[in-house]
């Protein structure tokens, strides 16, 4: 029996909205689902704790996948050609670790769904998991409408060396925040053969921004002529829907959220482009100004009704202030450093 789950990538930082995540994920996707959390990093004593709480979440403990991928996105990365841009060099994804949730593909679920921590799942997955009976790699995202200039792969160089056509590309594009896809599509040999590819032929070039986990995913899924599918690319209209809070407008009906246009059901509200501590600071209980927020406080305090903030507050000036020399100080060390 094929053993089905989800994953999501977390630490300490995140932890109020993991909590919410899993909730939404017991309450709207299924109450008993296996959910595998991948460690951003070493800070994670408090998620620790929140899988301890829960009979049917784990962390994923396999050292030698993450160290493998860890590997293999610093290496790519360190012949792309922004790595050479000193500019470039101190923004902060460099010393990040979103590649690690390819490690989705060495874990223990035969099919399985990735959502980032920083979303609320709506519905449940079946849809999803339907699909890998016939795709290799499930997506619902719109990256593949973006301009040429912001897409993961680079479209001009691409045609310019008569390689691939912008209309064979387009389709093939996508995001890595939420998808559903089976395990072992990429071992270790295939990394290896890869990592030729992508440093010797020079085929890192492909790669329009440096050091972004989306835009390897997308070269790996390319250059390995996986089966894809895309729920925005789908000939049925209720399979097309949004899933970014700060841009696509829901209806919101018992703290699950529709399309305002036909009430078509998402899989995700997804929180991008909000920072983890503005979650933090409204789970406080200041008034933070983030979208479907009341649907957020929700899932967050579904189990803790009662720590949840009575009123939201705006913070003080004093508050400001000290925040904004923080940044500044922050600033100027990564400059410096």
């Amino acid at each position: 029996m094929e053993k089905i789950g989800i994953y999501t990538l977390a630490n300490d930082a995140f932890y109020d909205q993991l909590v919410a995540l899993l909730n939404s994920i017991e309450v709207n996707v299924h109450p008993e689902i296996p959910v595998c959390i991948i460690p951003y990093d070493d800070k994670f004593s408090l998620v620790k704790q929140e899988v301890h709480s829960r009979k049917n979440v784990t962390l994923f403990d396999n050292l030698d996948s993450i160290q493998r991928w860890e590997n293999f996105a610093n290496e790519v990365w360190a012949a792309h050609p922004g790595a050479q841009s000193s500019k470039l060099s101190h923004n902060w994804w460099s010393s990040g670790h979103l590649q690690r949730k390819m490690c989705v593909f060495d874990g223990d679920f035969d099919k399985f769904v990735f959502c980032d921590a920083d979303s609320l799942t709506m519905k449940s997955f079946d849809d999803v998991f339907e699909k890998l009976n016939t795709y290799d790699v499930v997506f619902d995202d719109w990256i593949h409408t973006k301009n040429r200039t912001k897409v993961p792969l680079n479209i001009p160089l691409l045609e310019q060396a008569n390689l691939f056509l912008e209309k064979d590309i387009r389709p093939r594009l996508h995001c890595s925040d939420f998808f559903g896809s089976k395990r072992g599509l990429f071992n270790e040999k295939d990394l290896a053969f890869y990592k030729k590819l992508l440093i010797e032929n020079q085929e890192v070039k492909w790669l329009t921004a440096w050091w972004d986990d989306a835009h390897l995913f997308n070269y790996l899924t390319f250059r390995s002529h996986l089966s894809l599918f895309n729920f925005t690319l789908s000939e049925n209209g209720q399979e097309r829907t949004g899933n970014c809070a700060i841009a696509d407008p829901f209806v919101n009906i018992n703290n699950v959220l529709y399309n305002e246009q036909g009430l078509k059901p998402v899989h995700r509200l997804h929180y991008m482009n909000y920072l983890a501590i503005d979650f933090t600071r409204l789970s406080r209980g200041e008034d933070v100004d983030i979208r479907y927020k009341d649907v957020f406080l929700h899932y967050r305090f579904l189990k803790q009704p009662e720590q949840r903030p009575k009123e939201l507050k705006p913070p003080s000036q004093l508050t400001k202030i000290n925040r904004l020399l923080q940044k500044a100080v922050n600033k100027a060390k990564k400059v410096f450093l």
